[in-house]
């Protein structure tokens, strides 16, 4: 059924690792991927020149360190996608330890870069930001709990990761970073939906964020100002938000030309949350429709994937990578045309940031470790153990 729906002959144990890999592997998925980290240096060299002025260096400083750190990804995703499921569980455990230490030292150790959140560790030579690792093993730890209460006499691993999922979601709201925050109880929730959670728990869940919500509008200026510049029908065409939106409307649908384009020169961020209003400007319509068809095919070809996977742990946790990498997307995109509120959210390989770049490179390679062609149990055990 495997090589049917997939196409690709399904790896026997014995076989050489690199040739079993690579029959086993999604490569559309892993084409789609490198296209999108090319799609992200070609904008790189228009959205951060203007920052490299502004900060006296070379005209395609962040582009040499964009394509470092994109090659450092996506060999972190080659390497963790030949990993097997078990393998990149106990790595997600043990990465999950250390990245949820690392955020609770972030009031203690970390800086905010003058930002007013207080979300990054400085090294010096570059800067860490400790979510970015954390959500991709919050994911895998998460999945491993739900997974075992699925055995007979398991432990209750659905109720753990609910108070795993909360602590870290109030952790992360407390940076502030409600972006981060909101993205990781999401793809929890949705992992707990695809492990069978009865569907007054995720109503309850639902009345829960939109308390928060309310507590969070009326106690942090932060947020409030955000939900107010959303709100607000008339866009201040001084602010971020006003930037984008005349630069997708200047764009129309073939753009205004390579290099022509002048958002990069307003925008502080062009090259981060923002570099999609880059590409709409200079390549127009159709440059953004092109981005979004690659990552709508690398997210609805790993959910189909993960339909035929008769493992618990592979399912649940594949599930709540996918919901990840394709709501980050989302909330970024969504973010530049007006119809979400500002997250300050990076776009998935396109744009530049070497924290989001190296944890999405591990955070991929999991997915595409976890969706490649492996021989299936009997239906029997699929049975007795979902």
């Amino acid at each position: 059924m495997t090589d049917m729906v997939f196409g690709t002959v399904a790896s026997q144990p014995g076989d050489p690792i690199l040739p079993r890999w690579w029959r086993s592997l999604d490569r559309w998925s892993l084409f789609a991927v490198v296209i999108l980290f090319c799609v992200g240096i070609l904008l790189g060299l228009a959205a951060s020149v203007p920052l490299a002025q502004r900060n006296g260096l070379t005209p395609f400083y962040y582009v040499y360190k964009q394509a470092f750190f994109g090659g450092v990804a996506l060999t972190a995703m080659i390497v963790t996608s030949m990993m097997s499921p078990r393998t990149i569980r106990r790595l997600g455990v043990f990465g999950f330890i250390i990245g949820f230490v690392a955020i609770l030292l972030l009031p203690v150790l970390g800086t905010d870069f003058g930002k007013g959140a207080t979300r990054w560790y400085s090294l010096g030579f570059t800067s860490l930001q400790p979510s970015e690792f954390l959500k991709p093993c919050f994911v895998v730890f998460c999945a491993w709990l739900m997974a075992a209460s699925f055995d007979v006499g398991g432990p209750p691993g659905k109720r753990w990761s609910f108070i795993v999922a909360i602590v870290v979601t109030f952790i992360l709201a407390m940076q502030p970073d409600f972006g981060q925050a909101s993205l990781v109880l999401a793809a929890w929730g949705l992992m707990y939906f695809v492990a069978g959670a009865p569907v007054i728990l995720l109503i309850l869940m639902a009345l829960g964020v939109s308390g928060f919500g309310y507590l969070a509008y009326n106690n942090s200026e932060h947020f409030a100002r955000r939900i107010d510049g959303f709100l607000n029908p008339e866009v201040d065409p001084r602010t971020q938000l006003g930037y984008a939106t005349n630069a997708i409307q200047e764009g129309g649908f073939f753009g205004v030309g390579v290099g022509e384009g002048t958002v990069k020169w307003s925008l502080p961020d062009a090259h981060t949350d923002f570099i999609i209003a880059v590409a709409a400007e200079e390549y127009g319509l159709v440059m953004v429709l092109f981005i979004i068809a690659l990552f709508m095919a690398l997210t609805v070809r790993s959910l189909f994937r993960l339909m035929n996977e008769r493992d618990v742990f592979i399912r649940l946790a594949g599930t709540g990578l996918v919901a990840l990498f394709g709501m980050q997307a989302l909330i970024n995109m969504g973010v530049a045309v007006r119809l979400l509120p500002a997250k300050g959210m990076t776009l998935p390989f396109i744009s530049y940031g070497g924290s989001s770049l190296v944890a999405g490179g591990i955070a991929l390679g999991m997915l595409l470790a976890f969706t490649r062609s492996r021989p299936q149990g009997d239906m029997s055990d699929a049975l007795r153990n979902g």
